[in-house]
């Protein structure tokens, strides 16, 4: 039985794994959801002697439904390779009371690399089920890591251009330079006169441009996604929940069917949601802890039911999570709310136009697996260094934020619950805002100074994504403001306005 997928915004019309995954975005600006969310059909006990990539087909193969057997184990054989830097890809090392899932081990050392490494076969396998004919543009605006993941993924892959945008002056200096460096003929990147949010939906914007598609058609060439809303970002994040608690449970630090907590540092809320999934599917998860920093929109829509982004942006040693407008929650909003894609699409719609929404009480009831929490950026400061005093363990601003969100969730419930830490990047991806809050003495240091001193004060070896950027040239000095972000990429595939 194949599983169909259809818009959160529109349940009429149905496609394929492989459709949903070409388009990135629905023509009625909807997300692409599975009509109903699997269940793991391998017990626990038999996936924890599991490999990652063993674990990866048993997950996806019930999502992709589609794919043969070949198409799907050899997409997974290419993404899940040596580009790792750890055999196990996503380890899971014991910090003081909790266990941190570390998912920074890959070419890019953020967790954008679980699903960016796999999603640039998926879209070539299911361009050719489909006999296309033109290049995919896979246009994404990303807050640091994204764009950087999915630039390494589809560098030169051929039949595919890549256009990212970023909010210029809202990454770390390493994330800007792993973009503005980055190699291919196909690889384009904009920095952005604006934050997040305006790069997020100027994307929308473009995907929705009925004029501009026929102008790309007529050129040669098809829009996708390489951002969350593609579910073929998606469920490739859905695995390594999966395995976590296979991992535990093989490492006998659980025992069977015994539930954990998952604290995710969260922004554009698609790899909470993928948590969600996992749990669905069977992974016996207790809540999800939905850890925001300062800009804690999630956070006041889980205390209240009133989704409002009309609030100061700001920017915070946590780029990858200083977002207003978290685009996967439409699909947890679809869900509670009985799939009704009507409500779905008014409330969206709401959004758009005024900036805020606000659920029923019924659908509120129906949030029960998730906790919200926050950590001002002092909060995050104080959980770098006191975790590195007492245990020796370095961890990014956006693991702080988990980790304290985390640590007072366990003093609130006073539980015995294990708890699981969602590890987002490596420490060396934002070197001034760690060593700074390890020591204020390094402050004045140059960013890029900074990479022997963390090598030094840590067991961490210097990886290789940072090593080639340091004396790395300058490929891509494009800037734009929002209103020519159409112009741009009009410019940047060589057509005319």
């Amino acid at each position: 039985m194949n599983l169909m997928y259809k818009s959160t915004r529109n349940a009429s019309r149905k496609v394929t794994a492989s459709e949903a995954i070409l388009k990135g975005l629905a023509e009625d600006g909807g997300l692409f959801v599975p009509e109903v969310i699997p269940q793991l059909d391998v017990s626990m006990e038999e996936l924890k002697e599991k490999s990652y990539q063993e674990t990866a087909y048993i997950v996806m193969k019930q999502f992709f439904t589609d794919f043969t057997e070949e198409e799907l184990k050899n997409c997974i054989k290419l993404a899940y390779d040596k580009k790792f830097d750890t055999e196990e890809i996503a380890p899971i090392v014991k910090v003081g009371k909790t266990y941190h899932l570390e998912l920074f081990h890959g070419a890019t050392i953020a967790f954008k690399d679980m699903a960016l490494s796999i999603l640039p076969h998926l879209l070539t396998t299911s361009a050719k089920k489909h006999h296309v004919t033109k290049d995919i543009v896979i246009l994404t605006a990303t807050s640091g890591d994204t764009g950087k993941a999915a630039m390494a993924g589809f560098q030169d892959v051929k039949g595919t251009r890549i256009i990212v945008f970023y909010p210029k002056g809202g990454v770390s200096p390493v994330q800007e330079r792993q973009m503005v460096t980055q190699k291919g003929k196909n690889t384009a990147v904009v920095a952005l006169h604006g934050n997040f949010d305006d790069a997020q939906s100027g994307v929308k914007t473009l995907f929705e441009d009925l004029e501009l598609q026929e102008k790309l058609a007529q050129s040669g060439y098809q829009f996708s996604s390489a951002n969350s809303i593609n579910i073929g970002r998606l469920i490739p994040q859905v695995v390594y929940y999966v395995y976590a608690y296979a991992k535990l449970l093989n490492q006998q630090q659980i025992v069977n069917g015994e539930k954990i907590n998952v604290t995710v540092p969260t922004g554009n809320f698609g790899n909470i949601l993928a948590a969600y999934y996992a749990k669905e599917m069977g992974v016996p998860i207790h809540k999800l802890i939905c850890a925001s920093n300062d800009n804690k929109v999630l956070y006041d829509f889980f205390e209240t039911g009133i989704y409002d982004k009309n609030r100061a942006f700001i920017l915070t040693t946590s780029p990858s999570m200083d977002i207003l407008v978290s685009s996967n929650l439409e699909r947890l909003i679809h869900i509670i709310s009985g799939q009704d894609a009507i409500k779905t699409r008014e409330l969206m719609g709401q959004l758009k136009q005024r900036g805020v929404y606000e659920i029923t009480s019924a659908m509120k009831e129906k949030l029960s697996d998730f906790i919200g929490g926050y950590a001002t950026e002092k909060d995050t400061a104080k959980m770098i260094y006191d975790t590195y005093r007492e245990v020796g363990y370095v961890m990014d601003p956006h693991t702080a934020v988990a980790a304290y969100v985390c640590q007072k969730c366990q003093e609130e419930q006073e539980n015995s619950t294990k708890d699981l830490v969602v590890s987002t990047a490596s420490p060396y991806k934002f070197l001034k805002s760690v060593m700074t809050a390890i020591d204020e003495k390094y402050c004045q240091m140059d960013e890029f100074d900074l990479i022997e001193e963390l090598n030094k004060i840590s067991d961490i070896p210097i990886p290789k994504a940072i090593s080639e950027i340091k004396d790395a040239k300058v490929l891509h000095k494009r800037e734009c403001d929002v209103k020519d972000m159409k112009k741009t990429v009009l410019n940047i595939l060589e057509i005319e306005g």
